[in-house]
């Protein structure tokens, strides 16, 4: 059957609301490039602020295309190729440039694990192997620290130098180390909280939004000791959300228990 003029065109064009998500990713993706074109110039600050921005820009682009009806399977691709540059490879990177380099093969072979195990996170994430016939209290998680903190987490060393002015720095050894540790719980079944699955009450609006605020303000004025707390507040938030995790599948295994008998 023949397709009327007015229908192919139809067809071959979209609004441009459609394409402004991928074009938020996109700006991300030029990020998450741009930090590792200052890492080689040493502009340390500027490198880490660019994979921060990315982090923000991954958290608004799903959303915007939610928000439009934009969502698509080329844009989910498409944002996993990003999240697996921005995150994947840059990070690392950055620290190899800053201070893994020194211990030469082994620095590099930090680099290269750290980008598979951020793949293997990302393959198994947009694939959903471990998300089909999920139970409603199980989405209240993810299954290993995504991607956007897994980047950030791995600059951590970097963010703790930058905070004392460059006048304590760990050892490299100390630093590939926690890399190291940061790739493998991206690439692990540890259980994260999934903050878009968080709910929080109405009476508790009001001193998290003057909370955020707070934060906000501390960025802007502290932003190395902000990030430092941060990243250590995401780890502790790591073992809260294993226990909790624990807490729910026991008490669904004794609804079960109890539903049989």
């Amino acid at each position: 059957m023949a397709v009327h003029p007015k229908q192919r065109r139809t067809l071959r064009e979209q609004p441009l609301s459609r394409l402004f998500p991928n074009m938020i990713t996109i700006g991300g993706l030029c990020c998450g490039l741009s930090a590792m074109r200052f890492a080689l110039g040493g502009r340390w600050e500027i490198a880490v602020g660019f994979i921060i921005a990315a982090a923000i820009i991954d958290g608004m682009d799903g959303r915007v295309a939610r928000m439009l009806g934009a969502t698509s399977i080329f844009g989910a691709q498409l944002d996993s190729l990003s999240d697996f540059v921005c995150f994947g490879v840059a990070p690392p990177i950055v620290l190899y440039l800053w201070q893994l380099r020194e211990i030469k093969g082994l620095g590099w072979a930090v680099v290269l694990f750290f980008a598979v195990c951020c793949a293997l996170r990302l393959a198994r994430f947009n694939t959903g192997i471990l998300t089909e016939n999920q139970a409603p209290w199980q989405k209240k998680f993810f299954t290993g620290v995504p991607a956007p903190a897994g980047g950030i987490l791995c600059l951590l060393p970097l963010i703790i130098s930058m905070q004392f002015d460059q006048e304590f720095t760990l050892p490299p050894a100390v630093s590939l180390i926690y890399a190291l540790g940061v790739a493998v719980l991206m690439a692990s079944r540890v259980p994260t909280l999934a903050a878009k699955h968080v709910h929080i009450r109405q009476e508790f609006i009001l001193p998290f939004t003057i909370g955020g605020a707070f934060l906000l303000v501390l960025f802007i004025i502290e932003p190395w000791w902000t990030l430092s707390a941060a990243s250590l507040a995401y780890f502790a938030s790591i073992l809260y959300a294993v226990r909790y995790y624990r807490r729910l599948r026991d008490l669904h295994a004794q609804q079960i228990s109890d539903i049989a008998a």
